[in-house]
């Protein structure tokens, strides 16, 4: 029987070593963290889409919900990255995940705040400024998660050279949808994981009902690498939306924030993730991991720990 390491971020100590992705545009709210942190995991808000007010009261709404533990994932892509960051701390948060670009003043602040910070990242020389700086763990992620992708590379040739660049605690993430999944990045050296994908098919999770049967219909064919704004690419699935920017066409906001850094302009990202979200999935992106079409049922949290869990009980040493 294979047996679940302690995860350590800072003063935290989960009781299972899993953390839930925090997902942008308000796929991963207070209901979905809460309980995810109620099941022994840490549930993950995605702040990205939120202003510094509603991410306030989103925390203090997931904290009326648990007493577990709580993070925040800020993409640094974002001109409102500082401001998200504030308010996270504000609220005592009690981690901060971040991505999409890399943020050398975030570990100061971090370590003024009294909050661990950990950073998203898929290379071993990323990974290794990343300790260099202060960070508490890092995220290894690779091509096959969902959404925003910083590597070409599978996670399991990029987590080795990784454990071997650091001694902070390393995280898996990407295509990770069961207990067997867990198993073999805990055996490749991960001192824990993140999945997103899984979750999304949650009882708790907020989006359409739309959105969740694009994920149960999917097949491995329907999951499509498509340009993003943000200047990444992303991983989510085919659908009219994805042919036309997939084609180079361009689609015009109906409104414009100029809420990145910097943005290609060939579509809004904030405004396709937000009409899949609500149901108009034939308007938007729909982000997901490679192995969505290895999930073929809606569970509660509760329900999705007890299975993993159970499956890496089950995995021979």
């Amino acid at each position: 029987m294979l047996k679940l390491p302690q995860l350590k971020i800072g003063k935290l100590r989960p009781r299972f070593p899993i953390i839930q992705g925090g997902m942008a545009l308000r796929v991963s709210t207070a209901p979905l963290a809460a309980a995810v942190a109620n099941a022994g995991g840490i549930g993950v808000l995605g702040a990205s889409g939120m202003s510094s007010d509603e991410l306030r009261e989103e925390i203090k709404k997931a904290r009326s919900l648990s007493s577990g533990p709580l993070g925040v994932n800020i993409m640094f892509a974002l001109k409102s990255f500082p401001q998200l960051v504030r308010a996270a701390f504000d609220e005592k948060i009690d981690v901060i995940f971040t991505g999409a670009g890399f943020s050398r003043d975030i570990f100061k602040w971090g370590k003024d705040a009294g909050v661990p910070v950990v950073s998203i990242v898929s290379t071993p020389k990323l990974a290794f400024l990343a300790e260099k700086l202060g960070a508490s763990a890092v995220v290894v992620e690779g091509t096959e998660a969902g959404g925003h992708l910083g590597t070409d590379k599978s996670l399991g040739e990029i987590l080795p050279a990784v454990r071997k660049a650091i001694k902070i605690p390393l995280i898996a993430a990407g295509g990770i949808v069961d207990g067997k999944g867990i198993s073999k990045m805990l055996q490749l050296g991960a001192d824990g994981v993140q999945m997103a994908t899984r979750f999304v098919l949650s009882k708790e999770c907020a989006v359409a009902d739309s959105f969740k049967q694009m994920y149960l219909n999917a097949k491995e064919e329907d999951v499509v690498l498509i340009p993003s704004p943000v200047g990444m690419p992303g991983r989510a699935l085919r659908n009219s939306f994805t042919a036309k920017i997939m084609g180079g066409g361009k689609v015009k906001p109906r409104t414009c924030d100029s809420c990145l850094k910097k943005c290609s302009s060939q579509y809004c990202i904030m405004e396709a993730l937000e009409n899949s979200r609500i149901g108009n999935v034939g308007e938007g992106v729909v982000f997901a991991g490679k192995n969505v079409h290895q999930v073929k049922d809606i569970l509660s949290v509760q329900e999705i720990f007890d299975r993993l869990i159970s499956e890496v009980k089950a995995v021979p040493e």
